[in-house]
Formats: structure tokens, sequence, C-alpha cells
């Protein structure tokens, strides 16, 4: 059965989302439609792209992602079909698709080129009509013009050297976990028989978990998340607010020599 994902930052107070899949059903009630989720910040293209890059291969290949996120744009933002990864993803070109895989793209169409419309809901009006029909079987290139590539952002990097990783929060969860964008390999990498120090604000961090249960309720703790990533937490609490941290808070470790 076809799957088309969505993932909007248009909240779950509105009309807005039920709309969206009742186009999407007109077109093609077969569609198997999951939602994501719908509670991402406004606009907000980065923490958006995380939760997308987060979860899209969990999907089967060929899967739809329709992405709603800062969908009306700039001016000159195209309404766009792309593929990556075998996957297809459907939404507003403001940089959002080059967050999401370093992989090559496998193709980019302007689905609203053939019958060009102004909307102020592309969501519904340009996007979902495209999502259907991508999940329908049309192929990628019957539904536009083809495109050179599409825009990019630049992404929060990580740094490295011998003696210091410093990383960045890109991402804090329904839980308050500050999830950075600090992967386990390069700690590793670096960490071998050398003692370290992770330091979040004013808080320091000595020792790396396995799990939240091995602290106390309310205690915090590093640990390396199923993503791989280093996550800041409090074992039943709310490392956010408990340390003043948020979206692209400075994260360090230092080595010891």
């Amino acid at each position: 059965m076809a799957i088309i994902t969505l993932l909007t930052d248009s909240g779950e107070a509105d009309h807005y989302v039920a709309a969206i899949k009742a186009k999407i059903l007109t077109i093609n009630p077969g569609i198997k439609i999951i939602d994501i989720s719908h509670k991402i910040p406004a606009c907000d293209i980065g923490q958006g792209a995380f939760v997308l890059r987060s979860v899209f291969r969990d999907f089967p290949k060929g899967t739809v992602h329709l992405v709603g996120i800062h969908a009306t744009g700039q001016k000159d933002d195209a309404c766009i079909a792309t593929q990556i990864e075998d996957h297809y993803f459907v939404g507003a070109d403001n940089g959002f698709f080059g967050l999401i895989s370093e992989k090559p793209v496998q193709g980019v169409v302007d689905i609203n080129s053939l019958n060009p419309r102004q909307s102020t809901f592309p969501e519904k009006d340009i996007l979902a009509p495209a999502a259907a029909k991508l999940a329908a079987g049309m192929k990628l290139s019957d539904l536009g013009k083809a495109l050179p590539a599409f825009k990019r952002m630049t992404d929060r990097h990580v740094r490295a050297t011998k003696k210091q990783i410093s990383g960045h929060v890109i991402r804090v969860d329904s839980f308050g976990n500050l999830i950075t964008n600090i992967p386990k390999e390069a700690f590793e990498m670096l960490s071998k028989d050398r003692t370290y120090t992770l330091q979040l604000n004013k808080e320091i961090f000595k020792r790396l978990y396995d799990n939240y249960h091995q602290v106390e309720p309310g205690e915090a703790l590093i640990l390396f998340n199923s993503l791989g990533l280093l996550e800041i937490a409090v074992n039943m609490g709310h490392a956010a607010d408990l340390f003043g941290a948020g979206y692209d808070s400075a994260v360090i470790i230092n080595f010891d020599e």
C-alpha cells in the first residue's frame, strides 16, 4: 500500500492538517497517511529537517513525504518534488531538503510549472495533489519541469580537534532532552583512554551513561541516544528548563592530555 507521511508546522488546533489529508484522499482514497509531527515551531526549517532526517529511512523506499514547514516561503520559492535515497519529498524549495541527506539527489521538478496557481495554502492546493499522484505511481518527471537542483542551507557542523569537540543543540524534544549534533563515532575516536569534561552553559558533566534509569529521578546525565547523537537529559525531568538551554546552545567536550 502506498504511504504518504506528513510533517508540518500547522499545529493541531486548526483545520489545516485535516484539509491536507482530505485533499489527498479525494484524489486517492487508498493512500495510507501517517503523521510524523505537526508541532514543529512555525517556519523552523532546522528543527523540522532534524525530525524528518531522523525517521524517513525507517519507512519503505518509495514513501512520499509531504513537508509543510514554511510552505508559503519567500517570493521566489518554488513548490518542488524531489527524490533522495529512493524516497520522494514534496514541499517548498526553501532550503529544507538540503538538510535531510548528503546523498546524491535523484531528481527535482517544479510541481507548479504545468498549471501554475497562486495559493495561500500550498500544502493543500499544490503539495497534496502532487504527493497523492506520486504515491499512486506517477513518475517524478511527469509532475513538472525538471530543475537542476534545489536550494540548500548551511547546516551546523561539529568541529573536532585532538583536544576538543565543539557542537550545538539541534533539537529539544518533547521530554525536554537536549539532542546535540555530536556523533558517537567522533566521541569514541577521540576519547579512547582519556578523561574528558562536557560543558553546557555553566554545567559540567564527566560521566557518560547508557540509559536514563542509571541515575535517580531528577538527576542529569549525558548519553548517546538511538540516533547515535549525544544527548543531555534529566531522568523524569526537563533538561532544557533546568539548564536554560535550547536550540543552538553550544556544547563543548574537552579532552585531557
